[in-house]
Parts: structure tokens; sequence; C-alpha cells
């Protein structure tokens, strides 16, 4: 238990400064950026005396590391600045298009470990016979396909406006998920479906190596000789101790499924993180852009520190060491 703790106590000492690295990565990237804020905020037609008090007033012509730690402080305070001639704060906006990006990035995860799951014992039950071959090229298949390729042919077949079978809304308005979870369901299932597909392809042979490998164990041969069913030695033994290598990787699969939601909603037109920075890169606001890239790396990372714990905790092994 004693490493457990400390291993616990490593992933958690190590959070706080790959949270301030990636703060400091991100501000000084868009520091190089030639959108002048007084001009997004003044607008064009402002003079120079106004644009270079403005600069002045908020502390623009300061040097890189004093705008960096006033840049941290608001950070603290969830402050991550304004955009637009109104000086609209970009908290709000990250606040309201985030947990959209979420609800996408869990649902494809869902999809994404059931059918790896599913396909990956299935895989390994009947390895080097027809469903493991057929599995493997579907994977293949899966793995060689563009989330955003298969996005496009998702919309071009199920669309209900321009799908050839026209069966599942792929725009109009969200509906909140507390409200109205069938008709969210329905408006989600495409994008996730296509966020979802490459990495069901990546995973899934990931478990069946990791199943085949228990299979092949002294302990599995034993209880099947015992008169053990099959399945039940599959369900209570061989998939606890199989999934610990599948749960590493994972963590990485959250990060390009997080990063995948973001374009997939400008495709499918979800007003979440992706539709967020593309108006902030179409309107040259660089504080929009910075506080979207921002929330989605330190989002990345927190998960990733929560799957490493996950792995500690479901991997007896780990105890020992």
């Amino acid at each position: 238990m004693s490493n457990v703790l400390n291993l616990i106590g490593r992933r958690l000492v190590q959070l706080p400064l790959m949270i301030l690295g990636i703060t400091f990565l991100v501000f000084f990237v868009m520091s190089f950026s030639k959108i002048d804020p007084a001009i997004t905020a003044l607008g064009e037609g402002a003079s120079i005396e106004a644009r270079q008090e403005y600069r002045l007033e908020h502390g623009l012509d300061d040097p890189l590391l004093t705008r960096y730690a006033r840049f941290v402080t608001g950070l603290a305070h969830f402050d991550l600045g304004t955009y637009s001639a109104r000086q609209l704060p970009v908290i709000d906006e990250v606040a309201r298009a985030f947990p959209v990006t979420l609800q996408l990035t869990f649902l494809g995860l869902i999809f994404a470990v059931a059918g790896s799951l599913v396909l990956g014992v299935v895989a390994a039950i009947y390895r080097d016979r027809w469903p493991d071959q057929v599995i493997r090229m579907l994977s293949i298949a899966s793995l060689s396909t563009p989330s955003f390729w298969l996005a496009v042919l998702l919309i071009q077949l199920l669309g209900n406006k321009v799908g050839i079978f026209s069966m599942l809304p792929t725009s109009g308005k969200l509906p909140v998920l507390t409200e109205d979870f069938g008709g969210w369901f329905l408006r989600m299932l495409l994008p996730a479906v296509a966020l979802a597909v490459p990495v069901i392809g990546q995973l899934s042979r990931v478990v069946r190596t990791a199943v085949v490998e228990e299979l092949d164990r002294d302990y599995v041969r034993t209880a099947l000789g015992a008169g053990i069913p099959r399945y039940v030695v599959v369900g209570r033994n061989v998939l606890r101790n199989a999934l610990i290598t599948p749960i590493t990787v994972l963590g990485l699969r959250i990060g390009y499924l997080m990063g995948g939601a973001v374009v997939i909603e400008i495709i499918f037109n979800i007003n979440g993180m992706g539709m967020l920075i593309m108006n902030g890169v179409t309107n040259n606001e660089p504080n929009l852009v910075q506080g979207v890239t921002l929330t989605v790396a330190l989002a990345f990372v927190v998960i990733n520190v929560v799957v490493d714990l996950l792995y500690v905790l479901v991997n007896p092994r780990i105890r020992t060491i």
C-alpha cells in the first residue's frame, strides 16, 4: 500500500508542474501572434495615440515574464482575458463550449471502449480463425480511416437532409443533455461514431493481444480443466488481468478523442470548443484562441494523470514494486 501511495503522490506532485509548463508554452507561442490586441479592442479606426494608451493601460509592452506572471495570476482567478471590441470574458465562452466537447469526447470514448472490448475479446477467443481474420481486417481499415473523412461520409449516407438514407440529424441546435436525452443522443450519434472508429481499430488489437497472453497462462488451463465454464474464466479472471495494458493506451487515446472532437464539431456544426477556436482564428481573437487551446491542453494532462492513477489502482503488481 505504501508503494501505491508513493506512486500516487508522485503523480499529484507532477501535475502542477506540468500545468505550469503548459501555461508557459501556450502563452509563449501566442506571444508571437502578429495581431495587435489594441486594434482588436478599439477597431481599425483607432488613432495611434489611443492604441498606445490601451497598450500601456493593459501592460502589453511589459517584458514577457511580467506578462506571463500576470497571465498566471489571472488564471488562478479563472480569468482568461477578454475578446472582441465589447471586451467579452473568454471564460464565459469556454464555460459554455467545453462541456459540449466533453460530452462528445466521452460518448466517443464509450463507443470506442465497448467496440474494442467486444472485437478484441472475440478475436482472442477465436484467434487465427475466420472471426479473428475478419476483425483484423476491420481494425486495419478503421485505423487507416481519418475521422474527418468518415464524418463527411456518414453525413452523406445518414444525414437527415443530405444523406442517402436520411436517418439522423447532422445540423441544428444541440439539445440539452439533461432536458432531452433522446434528442441529444441522436444529434451526437454520428459525430461520436466518426470519432470512435479509428480508436476502436487500435484498441481492439491491444485488447486482443492482452487477452491472448492471459488465455495462454497456466491458471486459465487449470480453471478450464477443473470444469469451470470458459465464459466464467474469461469474464472474471482473464479480462481483469488483460485490461491493465489497454488502460495505459486509453489515456493517450482520450487525448486523441478530445483533439478529434474539436475538428468533428466543425463538420457537424456543434457549438463546442472546435467552433469556438475557429471563430477565434477567423475573427483574429488571440485571447479566445489562447483560452481554448489552454483549456483543451490542461484537460488532456489532467485526464492522463487520472488514467495513470487508475492504472496504479487496478494493477496489483504495482503494489509489490
